[in-house]
Parts: structure tokens; C-alpha cells; sequence
């Protein structure tokens, strides 16, 4: 008896650690579903025009762009150069999100499910690991910057903390503060994480609101008492070769926001009617973008008249606010004033963390194992491996951060061009629905053995041209050769190698069953509450895949 028991009491606390279900539910969890998987269902879309603007206030108006289009001053070009990569950029950010949130806003499903139609059900593990893998980086990265945020909250408090003895290595490229700082923010963190992602507007409109007062705040500093935009408006470009820094520049602007673009339907989906999102897309995207970045470039420019005891650009706000503390002597005014700056610095990096890396990565975590690991907990897993991922050493240097963001835009990139010839082109935006729940040889997007090769191939050939020149510019910044440049266009190259190589693959091996299916998720079945799964239950009972699973 007691030999027995202990498979029992395994199995008791198995199901304890499954995923939650909304009591009126008719799906089930198991490999394929859970709550945040299937598409939401009318009473979680609410998400309108007003919602997807504060969306892109948090997406665009955030200290990735501030710095982005800062560090493209570091790399030689001139503000004016800057601000066209940064337009140019912004623009085809905000056409490429239409184009990638389409889908969640016809079908209200997420990048998870939907690279089940592309890849296969067992090989869409694939790309959801991939985007895992970029948002561990890129969280990694947003958290250091929160948690400086939160060390010059604490400076302003405590002015000595700003001369704290630091007693890790010079070589770990962070202090002691500035750790002290990061676990602060981790701690602000983990609560916000609480609240589900269709109740996520006021918190987010809030955070906009204080970061854009701090970067208004720094403007007006900078240029009344500078008297002007400062010297960078006038120098003369320093870059080595002007036309590839510029695509270079472009190409970073892209990295920066290619993981937002790719996962756009994560939230599309959430919107209460057709086009909500569309006009925030085309508008928002890239005008936010492109006015935090100006807004960047001339603060950088001016403080650097101001504060003539730093001996190099000052390409993060956060930094720059550490700096005017040190310049004014750590006066009360300034003190209130950094304390407050920090402050709209350190909540926009939590909502810049949820928009762009928690939701998403978790729900990728959740498709990978739907009946244990949700968005919520997939977001907490997203950050311990933040923090592991060291992202201070990526942010060293600017060269190496632009480097770095290219690349794992490189990976991306691919994946964009198939979802897209997939979807538009080739499948003309009908889905099975149903299918796409369904792990055995009963759906059709099961393919062969589970993947999809047509997939595999293409994400290949956008890839293989790209990754000669990213190893060349990790080893040396400096090298110019076609490899290099090639990787300096590599969001460009890799979408329109993954769209043409998918295309031209699928019209000489089409894939199965073309035309089955819906062309919005309105004409088919409503899943979750009070509306049933019973055609996908009924045709697992043929599946001893999913039975196997859910049990």
C-alpha cells in the first residue's frame, strides 16, 4: 500500500502545479492548450485605438529608443544622419506590424499558435525557442537599465550611494550600486507580472505619462541652458563608409523592434474590432520612435555643452541624470528632480519589459509546456534567466550593442518573411482553427512527423548569408567587407530571403490541405467560455497523442 501511494501523491502534486481553468470553460489543458493559448475570447478583447496608442507610448517612447538613436552618434554619424535611420526604421517597423498583427486581430491567436500553421505542431518548438532565447537578451537588457533607473532614485536619496564602493571586478562591467539597483527593480517587478495583459492599459498610460515628463524635463534643462541643440548639430561625419553606417543604422532600428513586429499578434489579438490596431501601427510606431530618438539626439547633444567634465557623450538618460546631480553638487532641487527623473526611467523599463519580452516569452514558455507554465509563470522564468544572460557586458560599448542587436535581429528576421508569404500568400489568410490544437497525423498542419520542412529550409537560406558578417563584427567592429554589409542590412535580407525562398518552396511542394478553414476566427467556432471545444475534442478522441497528454 504504501509502495502505491507515493506514485499517487506524485501525480496529486503534478496536478496542483497545472495551470489554472476558468470555471466555465470547455477546453482542457494539455500539450497543445491552456488558458493563454487558445484565441481569447470576446470578453478578454479589450484592447481599442486609445489601447494600442499607449501601447506603441511604452513600445516606442522608451530608453531603447532614446539610446538607439544616441549611440548612432557614436558610431560616427551625424545628428541629421542619425534621425533618417531612425524615420526610415520606424516606418517600416510600423508596416511591418500591420502587416504581422494582421492575424491576431483576425484570428485572435498569438505568435505561439500561429507558427504552428508555418513550422508544424512539433516543429514550431523551434521558433518559440528562438524568440526565447532573443527575449532572455533583451530582457536582460531592459532590467539592467531599470535597475540603473532605481540607483539613481536611491543616489538622490542617499547622495553618498553615488560614490559607493564598488567591490565586484572592473571586468564585470557593473558595480556594486548598480546591482543594488537591479535587484530593487526585480523586486518592483514580480508584482506587475501579476496583472493579466488585457487589464494592462492604465498601468501602461501612467508609465508613458512619467517617462515622457522626465525626457520633457531634460529637453527643456538641456536647451535653455544651452541656448540651442548643441555642438553635434554641427560636426562632421567621422564613419569610415557613410552609405552602410546609415544601413547599419536602419538595420539597428529594425533589431531593436523586429521581436515586437514578429510578435505583434500576441496582442492584436486582444483587440474588441477589426482595425483597432492599425492606425496606432502606421501612426504611433513610428512617430513615437522617432520622437524619442530626436528627442535623445538633441538632449545628448546640448547636455554635452553643459556638462564639460564628461569626456564622452552621455548616450543614456539614465546616466545623464547621475551626471546632473554630480554637475549641480547634489543641491535638494536637483535632487528632487533626479529623484523624480529616475522615477519615469525605472516604470517605463517595466512596462517596456512586459510589452516586449514577458507576455511574449511567456506565452512562448507556455506553448512549450501549456499544462504547467502560463504567461505569468513563463514571465518569471524569463526573468532569472535575465538576469544570468550578464546583459551589462553587452552594453560596454555602443559598437557592441548595435552589433549585438543586428544579430539577434538576424535571427528573426527569417521567421518574419515565412509568417508572412505563409499566411498572406500562400494560405490567404485561412485557417483551420481547430487544427491547430490537435498534436497527430488528424491535423493538418502535422506535416511530416510533426514538421513542416518547407519551414526549416527557408529560415536556413535567410540566415546562412548573414551570419559570416555577424562573427566578422563581434571579432572587429571595423571590418568592411560584403559579409559585413550583407549582416548590416540583415533585417532587410533576412525578411525578404525568408518570404521569397518560403513562397517559391511552397509553389513547388504545396503544402496539404490549402483552403481549409476560415479567414477570421468570427466565421469559425468561438473558443473558452461557454462555447465549447467539442469539434477539437471530438476529433482527439482519434488522436492517442493528445489523449496520452492529457491525461
Amino acid at each position: 500500500m504504501e509502495t502505491g501511494s507515493a506514485p499517487l501523491k506524485a501525480r496529486s502534486w503534478a496536478k496542483r502545479l497545472e495551470c489554472p481553468i476558468d470555471e466555465d470553460a470547455d477546453y482542457v489543458n494539455d500539450r497543445w492548450t491552456n488558458r493563454d493559448l487558445i484565441p481569447i475570447p470576446p470578453e478578454r478583447r479589450t484592447y481599442g485605438i486609445a489601447s494600442f496608442a499607449i501601447y506603441w507610448l511604452v513600445s516606442g517612447a522608451c530608453i531603447s529608443a532614446y539610446s538607439t538613436g544616441s549611440s548612432l552618434l557614436a558610431y560616427g554619424l551625424t545628428a541629421q544622419q542619425s534621425m533618417a535611420c531612425v524615420v526610415v526604421g520606424g516606418v517600416i517597423a510600423g508596416l511591418l506590424s500591420v502587416a504581422c498583427g494582421w492575424m491576431g486581430e483576425r484570428h485572435h491567436i498569438g505568435f505561439t499558435c500561429a507558427s504552428r500553421f508555418s513550422w508544424g505542431m512539433r516543429g514550431s518548438y523551434f521558433p518559440v525557442l528562438i524568440r526565447v532565447f532573443t527575449s532572455i537578451w533583451w530582457f536582460g537588457i531592459q532590467s539592467y537599465w531599470g535597475g540603473q533607473a532605481v540607483r539613481v532614485m536611491l543616489g538622490a536619496i542617499i547622495p553618498g550611494l553615488a560614490h559607493m564602493k564598488n567591490t565586484i571586478p572592473l571586468s564585470s562591467h557593473i558595480e556594486t550600486k548598480d546591482l543594488i539597483g537591479l535587484l530593487i527593480w526585480y523586486a518592483m517587478y514580480i508584482p506587475f507580472v501579476l496583472i493579466p495583459p488585457e487589464r494592462l492599459q492604465r498601468p501602461f498610460a501612467i508609465s508613458s505619462a512619467m517617462f515622457m515628463a522626465t525626457l520633457v524635463g531634460l529637453l527643456i534643462w538641456s536647451v535653455h541652458t544651452t541656448g540651442g541643440g548643441g555642438p553635434l548639430f554641427h560636426t562632421v561625419n567621422t564613419a569610415q563608409n557613410t552609405s552602410w553606417s546609415i544601413m547599419y543604422g536602419i538595420t539597428s532600428i529594425l533589431g531593436s523592434w523586429g521581436s515586437g513586429t514578429l510578435g505583434q499578434n500576441d496582442w492584436t489579438r486582444y483587440a474588441n474590432r477589426r482595425y483597432a490596431p492599425t492606425l496606432s501601427q502606421l501612426v504611433a510606431a513610428p512617430v513615437t520612435i522617432t520622437v524619442t530618438a530626436l528627442l535623445g539626439v538633441i538632449i545628448t547633444s546640448a547636455s554635452s555643452s553643459i556638462l564639460t567634465e564628461q569626456t564622452t557623450l552621455l548616450w543614456s538618460p539614465i546616466t545623464l541624470l547621475a551626471a546632473i546631480q554630480e554637475h549641480y553638487g547634489s543641491s535638494p532641487r536637483v535632487r528632487a528632480a533626479v529623484f523624480f527623473g529616475g522615477l519615469g526611467c525605472s516604470v517605463s523599463q517595466l512596462s517596456i519589459n512586459v510589452v516586449l519580452n514577458s507576455v511574449s516569452a511567456g506565452m512562448d514558455m507556455a506553448g512549450l509546456a501549456p499544462r504547467w507554465i502560463n504567461i505569468r509563470r513563463g514571465a518569471y522564468i524569463l526573468a532569472l534567466f535575465g538576469i544570468v544572460s550578464n546583459p551589462w557586458q553587452i552594453l560596454a560599448t555602443a559598437a557592441t550593442f548595435l552589433a549585438v542587436i543586428s544579430g539577434l535581429g538576424a535571427l528573426l528576421a527569417p521567421m518574419t518573411g515565412i509568417m508572412l508569404a505563409d499566411y498572406f500568400v500562400v494560405r490567404k489568410q485561412t485557417l483551420k482553427m481547430e487544427d491547430l490544437y490537435i498534436g497527430s497525423a488528424d491535423s493538418i498542419y502535422w506535416f511530416d512527423f510533426g514538421f513542416n520542412w518547407r519551414a526549416l529550409v527557408a529560415w536556413a537560406i535567410g540566415t546562412v548569408v548573414i551570419f559570416p558578417g555577424f562573427i566578422m563584427v563581434l571579432i572587429d567592429s571595423t571590418n568592411d567587407n560584403t559579409w559585413v554589409r550583407l549582416f548590416n542590412m540583415s533585417f532587410l535580407v533576412g525578411v525578404a530571403l525568408g518570404f521569397v525562398a518560403f513562397w517559391a518552396i511552397c509553389a513547388v511542394f504545396p503544402p496539404p490541405n490549402l483552403g481549409e478553414g476560415v479567414r477570421s476566427q468570427d466565421e469559425a467556432m468561438v473558443f473558452g467560455h461557454k462555447s465549447g471545444l467539442s469539434s477539437i475534442q471530438s476529433a482527439r478522441e482519434g488522436s492517442s497523442d493528445d489523449i496520452k497528454n492529457a491525461v
